[in-house]
């Protein structure tokens, strides 16, 4: 069986951070029970661009589950998402704090119909505090979080990153505290609350940039690619094109010497450890630069793999697509779709080699489960009918 096969998932969220957490709880098997508004949906499925009419945005963080349109701003639409999270083992949601209370769908609300119920919440300041009801958006929580002003090159603007990696790791954070929570249930029998937030999850990814500046005083500023910590460890050009390559220690270090055919590098007192590279970087790295523009970009790659030298070419979105290393770990596999033949997305993260994998379906369509779902919950077909002209359910 799947690791998750069994637990129902009652799934309150929108766009990135909380469909990237329940989607990986639908990836392990679980049954993710998708709350969207009838007629819109979640906001995603308006992002450009589409494939064959779908949000590819939506397609990439919403497989493995099933849709109810349901309106729960009116009392008859709380009620059913009320009696689906009686029968959840999972509630996530990610509203702004507060504004599920005043529909009966906050936790406190919620416990009381279902007490073994885990509640996740992902906000983007989190639950408490002077910022607590502002909404929650990657870009804004790069800003904020230092995390753009580390971003960049030292003569230039500070830059967002490019992909949304504040909202996934925070999609991450709330399912390995759902997982927790899980976990604790079984040994308690008992429920509870848990939460996260885009502040939690980009101030735990400045880990060490933060303890730095504790230490030391010195505010960490933009680099480009190059380390705070670590030389050579940067982006370098070759005759062709960038290529980056860097040295995590001595090792690796006096390797990149003896792949170079530069021994003398290696004992130069100016250079031979760490903290003497450092001392030194612009020299040396004027002198690996000088060096690298003589040969290609694969000539290096290739020649420092073979070296245990860590380096890549700086792959472009298509490169990673259609690359073999990603084929062999199945990171991008494919998903059935009745309008997508070819549909693929990226994969979770990480994989389970003692439980068997969850088929993989379809993102759904807006409401495609609608009635399916009312039906479990025991209303009849007129009464399905009845919410529908009602506008209630879509």
């Amino acid at each position: 069986m799947a690791a998750l096969d069994g637990i129902v998932v009652l799934d309150l969220t929108h766009v990135v951070a909380g469909p990237f957490c329940t989607m990986m709880m639908g990836d392990q098997g679980a049954n993710v029970i998708k709350v969207e508004r009838p007629g819109k949906g979640d906001h995603i499925r308006a992002w450009p661009p589409s494939w064959n009419g779908t949000a590819s945005a939506f397609l990439a963080l919403n497989r493995n589950k099933r849709s109810i349109a349901i309106d729960f701003q009116q009392p008859r639409g709380a009620d059913v998402v009320r009696a689906l999270a009686a029968k959840a083992d999972v509630v996530v949601e990610s509203f702004r704090p507060g504004s599920l209370a005043k529909h009966g769908l906050a936790y406190e609300q919620i416990r009381e119909l279902n007490p073994r119920v885990i509640y996740c919440s992902i906000s983007g300041y989190g639950q408490t505090g002077p910022l607590a009801e502002l909404g929650g958006y990657d870009l804004i929580a790069q800003a904020f979080g230092g995390l753009m002003s580390t971003t960049g090159q030292p003569e230039g603007p500070s830059v967002r990153a490019g992909y949304s990696v504040v909202d996934t790791f925070a999609g991450m954070s709330a399912y390995g505290a759902v997982m927790t929570a899980l976990l604790q249930r079984e040994r308690t029998g008992q429920g509870q609350y848990v939460e996260t937030s885009l502040l939690d999850a980009v101030v735990a990814q400045m880990s060490y940039h933060a303890t730095g500046y504790l230490a030391t005083g010195k505010i960490p500023g933009r680099l480009g690619t190059a380390s705070p910590s670590l030389v050579p460890y940067q982006q370098f050009q070759s005759a062709d094109a960038d290529f980056i390559m860097g040295c995590n220690n001595d090792v690796s270090w006096r390797r990149l010497c003896t792949a170079l055919a530069r021994p003398d590098l290696a004992t130069d007192p100016r250079f031979t450890t760490n903290a003497d590279r450092l001392r030194n970087k612009e020299l040396l790295i004027g002198m690996l630069s000088e060096i690298f523009r003589t040969q290609s970009a694969t000539h290096w790659v290739t020649l420092f793999n073979a070296h245990q030298v860590p380096s890549s070419r700086i792959n472009t979105v298509a490169d990673v697509v259609h690359d073999e290393q990603v084929a062999a770990r199945d990171l991008l596999p494919a998903i059935p779709h009745p309008a997508i033949p070819d549909l693929r997305a990226p994969a979770t993260p990480f994989k389970l080699v003692g439980a068997s994998a969850a088929p993989i379906k379809p993102p759904p369509g807006l409401g495609e489960h609608s009635g399916a779902i009312l039906e479990e919950l025991g209303f009849s077909i007129e009464d399905v009918e009845a919410l529908r002209s009602a506008g209630v359910v879509g």
